[in-house]
Formats: C-alpha cells, structure tokens, sequence
C-alpha cells in the first residue's frame, strides 16, 4: 500500500466494503514498518484517534507536504456516502412517510441534526428530508416501498402539506356592440387594449336589405324581416357563446320611420332573445363620430365627418380648435341627417342603369336637402383651403372608392382603413365608376353583386357633400357605429383605466356574487 502523502487515492469501495477494523489496523502498522518509521502504527492512529493527536497528525502532515491525514479523508467519505444514501431513500419513498430507511441501507441521519433547510415554496412538495413523519388524512394504512403507496402519494400531492394554488380564469372583459340598418346587419365583439384601442375577438356582417321597399309602402316587408331575424339569430348564438361583460345593439332609420318596426322588435326578441332599441338620428350622428377617434391626428383643426348609410345619412361638423379633448364626439359643433341613403335613392332613381344624367339628378336632390342646413360660423373651417381641415367618410361608398383606387384584388379591410384620398383622386374613381354597367360594377371584388346597385346611388351622396364643403383630401375609415358603441361602453366603464389582471378577477368574482 502506497503511503497517503504520496497524493494517491486510496479505493473506497475497498476500504469500507472488503475490510475489517482489525485488518486495517494490521495493514497500517505493517505500512509502518515498511516505511522505516521505526516502531509499527498502533490502531489509535486511525480513525479513532482522539482530537489532539488528529491535530498534530494534522500540522506534521500539512508541514511535511499539505496533504490531508487519511483518517479525516475516510470520515468525509463516510459523511458523503450516507448522505447519497439518505437522498436515494427520500426520491424513492417521494413523500413524508419513509421516517424508517429500509434493511441494507446506510445509517440513518439523525433527526435532530442541525443544517440549513430549504423554505418550502406555495404548490411545491417538501424538498429533503422531513423533521417528522407527515401523512394525509386518507392515507394512513399506506404501506412505504410498495407500489401502492408510490401510486398513492403521486396522486396525492397535499399528502405532505402543499397547498396547491387555485386556478382563477382569466376574464375576457368582453364588450359587444350590434348595428341593425337599413341595409346591413352588423355584430362585433372586441375587447379593450391600450387606452382609445381595443382588438376584434369576433365580428359578423351580412346584407340584409331591411329597407327594401320601405320608401314606397312605409313599411318593413315580410322577405325583408325574415332576412334579418335569420342573422340576428346567427349574432345571438354568437353572444351566448363568449363571455360578454357588457353589450348594446341598436336598430336604426329602417325601423326609425317604419310603421311596424315596434312589432319587428318585439318579434326579434320573441326569435332570438335579442333586445334591440331604436336610437336617434343625433345619437346614431354621434357613434359614428365616437367611432372614428383614432383616425384625426393632432394636426387637424376641422373635420366634416359623414356616414351615408342604408336609408339615412348623418353628418356632423368637428372643431378642435378650443379646449381639444381625447372624445371626439364632445366637438361636435354642428350636425344633420338626411332622410336618404343608398337604399332609398336607388329606389327612386333606379340603381342598375345609372346614366350621367340619372346621377346628376341623384346629386340635385341631395342638394336640396342639404340647403336647408345651416351651421353657425367656427373658427377651424374660416378658411377652408387650407390642409388642416379635411373630409372622413364612414361608409360602403368610400370604403369602395378606396378598394378601387388601390386595384385590389379582393377588398382588404387592413389596406382600407385609414387611407387618404387626395381630390383628383376620387374625381377619377367616380368617372370610373360611371362608365362600368351594372355587370362590370357586379364583377369587381370590391362591389360584388350585393351592392352594385347600391354603389352610384352613395357616390351621388358624396358628390353632394363634397360641392358643399370642398376640400383638398378625404380620410377613408372602415368603421362606423359599431366602433363607436365600443368606445362608449369602454369609457363609461373606465376600461382603459384597469392595472393588472387582478382588477379583472376581482370583477368577475364580484359579478358572480363572490366577496372580491
């Protein structure tokens, strides 16, 4: 055997497994012999040596060559490999109930031994070695080592204390807003984001034609509504389906001026469990400027704002110059609606063979109505050449009009909205769309059959409010009623104004009668 201060190892396996004391002690004193020391080592010398002769065992060792006696390096050995075999134990029992290490197993740790113990995290199980022995209630005639108790503390894991944490669904805050026209039918459901934003979760539109025949007979048709109580139906299924916080649906001009648009409504509710009010036209002027908020910069001092829809168009006159605020609608300085729309002027004028001449009548009579509207004098549109006031127009027709001066393929609402037209540029789309026929116009993606009849008849309307206040561009803007009943239900609620997850799940508990 190799002297230790040499610097090799000895085996450990050997040392501890295939040897006695007695014969260890007989090895290290005939080592002794063998090194010329001059008497053989006696047993006290190893590792039941007492401290003081450790310690001077300990300074002649670290004199002679800094090497570690070979009775402390056995101790560490020892101390390491119960430690091994203590941690092989816990992972195998997994749980609090192996306190008793079985047969073959090294010694056993004490368990009043001081060290430093781990903090015990929420949701996690005791790491180490338990203090004391800890079972669950329903787990007492548990057997440990088997596989029946290995099956037992996985699918217990509270069997040693851990508190697992309470799963909370995250609310949606979910807002829904449905616009019944003349012409369309229209649900979205959004969801707010960053203050005066908010992301589509889900959306529906579909052509109605509710209006149809109204001009002539004063009432809603029995086609007419059996058309939109088959989409309505589509857009209750919607809402029963999403956790809808807070939602307004509105009807508007088609069953404003119908003489039996109180009993669609109440059919409406009796089909589809769908309650819809009828607003105003001041009201339905001023969704649709609220939807349009994002769309006017800090560079613009005024701004006519208007919507052509299916049997009415509003439009609403916006100065920022005094007192500007993040609410557009609170601006609004003078506003109109015109009991005209798509619908109803391609009723009168016939939509599907539109003539030059056909048009310019189309334009006069909107001409007249418009007449009769007279603004107070504002500061913003004093000189209205200039750049800092522009037109923005929320419906089918520019959205069109854009669709077409951009040539696409198929009309792409993310290209649309928000695009700006200079002047020249609508000139030429309005001449385009005056020499196309009815199947030319039914042929472009951007039209399509639905509204080809439709789309000369909001051209003319336009046209009207274009020759009233001339300006140098027109903003194009995809959204309309919808986008303003979004906001104004997301204000009102302060929305915008929530910090963190936890305001949500305080509501939503408190909304189901929980103590928040």
């Amino acid at each position: 055997m190799k002297d230790l201060r040499d610097g090799d190892t000895p085996d450990v396996g050997a040392s501890l497994a295939g040897e006695g004391p007695s014969e260890r002690a007989s090895k290290a004193a005939a080592d002794g012999v063998k090194q010329g020391h001059g008497k053989p080592v006696s047993p006290s010398s190893s590792s039941d040596a007492t401290p003081s002769e450790r310690s001077s065992a300990s300074e002649s060792t670290d004199k002679k060559g800094g090497q570690e006696p070979s009775g402390r390096r056995r101790r560490r050995r020892r101390k390491s490999a119960r430690k091994v075999e203590e941690k092989g134990v816990t992972l195998q029992s997994g749980s609090a109930e192996t306190s008793n290490p079985p047969v073959g197993a090294g010694p056993a740790a004490p368990a009043e031994k001081k060290g430093r113990r781990r903090r015990r995290k929420s949701g996690r199980e005791i790491q180490g070695r338990p203090l004391a022995p800890q079972k669950a209630p329903g787990q007492a005639k548990a057997q440990s080592g088997g596989a029946g108790h290995a099956h037992a503390t996985a699918a217990s894991p509270q069997a040693v204390g851990a508190s697992a944490p309470i799963a909370r669904r995250p609310a949606d805050d979910l807002y829904a807003a449905l616009d019944l026209g003349t012409n369309n039918c229209r649900l979205l459901i959004a969801q707010p984001t960053r203050p005066g934003q908010f992301r589509v979760v889900d959306a529906f539109s579909r052509i109605v034609r509710l209006g149809e025949g109204l001009d002539a007979t004063g009432e809603l048709s029995q086609d007419a509504m059996d058309r939109a109580v088959e989409a309505l139906k589509i857009c209750a299924g919607k809402l029963k389906s999403r956790p809808v916080r807070r939602h307004r649906l509105i009807a508007t001009e088609a069953c404003r001026s119908a003489r039996n648009g109180i009993q669609f409504l109440e059919r409406v509710l009796a089909e589809t469990g769908l309650e819809l009010e009828i607003v105003t036209r001041e009201t339905e002027a001023r969704l649709a400027v609220a939807g349009c908020s994002s769309l006017v910069g800090r560079e613009t001092d005024g701004l006519v704002l208007f919507d052509i829809g299916g049997g009415s168009s509003e439009i609403a006159m916006i100065d920022l110059t005094e007192n500007r605020s993040n609410r557009l609608a609170n601006h609004i300085k003078a506003w109109t609606s015109l009991p005209v729309g798509v619908v109803t002027l391609s009723e009168r004028h016939g939509g599907c063979l539109v003539t030059p001449d056909v048009f310019q009548a189309m334009v006069a009579e909107v001409d007249a109505m418009l007449a009769s509207f007279d603004p107070p004098p504002l500061p913003a549109f004093s000189g209205r050449g200039e750049s800092r006031i522009h037109l923005l127009g929320t419906s089918g027709t520019v959205t069109t009009l854009a669709g077409l001066h951009l040539d696409l393929p198929r009309y792409d609402r993310r290209k649309v909205d928000g695009l700006w037209l200079s002047n020249d540029e609508v000139d030429r789309m309005l001449d385009r769309l005056l020499s196309w026929d009815f199947e030319a116009r039914a042929a472009n993606p951007c039209i399509g059959a639905d509204r080809a009849d439709l789309v000369l008849a909001g051209c003319a309307i336009l046209q009207s409010i274009r020759k009233r206040w001339p300006s140098e561009r027109m903003r194009v803007a995809d959204r309309g009623l919808r986008e303003g009943l979004l906001n104004e239900m997301m204000a009102s609620d302060g929305a915008w104004r929530r910090s963190g997850r936890n305001f949500r799940f305080r509501n939503q508990r408190s909304s189901q009668g929980e103590n928040p």
